[in-house]
């Protein structure tokens, strides 16, 4: 008799769909991570597409002297221009990456942890979902942080669009945008969940589990960051500038003639210090959070 009356009590902080749970855990860590880490997105924004403002032979302009650039002229607080758009954009993007990935692996894995090909397959399956759905924000966040628009809020920037180039330019870079996200997410989830498995067992058990699984975030954003650097080059200049370009080959085809092969490395240092940072820090906060619902991540 006891025991029956106490399975309820056991069981109600376990309220609410698994699915809803993984998307509030998800949603809370992407707002951390983006907050802290928005200065150096908008830092490797600027890099990207400083090209077209620079006359040829120009001195190279390298990320702290845009860093100093931005704080000099807009105070430290332009900085985190275009946080609007990014919390928009992350808060339910994130959430529902993350519902996703618990979802599909849920769905197809309940059994069988996903090995490394299936947790690339997994992390690319969750991010294009994302990615799409989120697409009109992302192309608002990029030209908030471009400089080169005056937009004061996300809604004026969404009203002036519309207005001006019709709703298509929402979607602009979608090509390029899942170049970018979809490799990004997938060979990070390998990397990270194949990296977490060289753990030993007792590190996996202990107070420090979160400071190792974070270790291995970074690791695993770095090589990510550095194979999807030049999708994500070639992704802010169609959304920044979509009058230049018809088509995405069109953007690589300028990149190259104009700056060479390093041209699609431009912004990769801030680039990679924030998605690994950012993506470090969801997925550590995640789990964690996750592990205190009762829940596998």
């Amino acid at each position: 008799m006891q025991e029956k009356q106490d399975q309820p009590l056991k069981s109600s902080p376990g309220k609410g769909h698994p699915a809803l749970k993984a998307f509030m855990c998800g949603s809370l860590s992407g707002t951390c991570s983006t907050l802290l880490f928005q200065p150096l997105d908008l830092v490797k924004t600027r890099l990207q597409t400083l090209h077209s403002n620079m006359q040829p032979g120009s001195a190279r302009v390298g990320m702290v002297t845009v860093f100093l650039s931005v704080v000099r002229t807009e105070k430290l607080i332009g900085l985190w221009k275009g946080v609007s758009p990014s919390f928009v954009r992350t808060i339910p993007g994130v959430g529902i990456y993350f519902s996703t990935y618990y979802s599909l692996k849920q769905h197809y894995f309940l059994e069988q942890g996903p090995g490394a090909m299936e947790s690339v397959l997994l992390g690319a399956g969750a991010r294009t979902v994302a990615g799409v759905c989120m697409l009109p924000v992302t192309v608002l966040k990029a030209r908030f942080e471009s400089g080169r628009y005056n937009y004061v809020s996300v809604a004026g920037a969404l009203r002036s669009v519309c207005q001006t180039e019709g709703p298509r330019a929402l979607f602009s870079g979608l090509t390029a945008t899942l170049l970018r996200d979809a490799p990004f997410s997938g060979l990070y989830v390998m990397f990270y969940s194949q990296g977490k498995k060289t753990l030993p067992q007792e590190i996996s058990t202990s107070p420090y589990a979160a400071l190792a699984n974070f270790s291995c975030g970074i690791l695993a954003g770095v090589l990510a960051s550095l194979v999807t650097q030049p999708a994500d080059v070639v992704k802010t200049h169609v959304q920044v500038s979509p009058h230049l370009y018809r088509r995405t080959a069109d953007a690589v085809r300028y990149i190259y003639n104009e700056h060479g092969f390093q041209g699609f490395f431009r912004g990769g240092v801030p680039r990679s210090l924030r998605r690994t940072m950012i993506a470090a820090m969801a997925w550590t906060v995640y789990e964690q959070l996750m592990a205190r619902m009762g829940l596998k991540s």
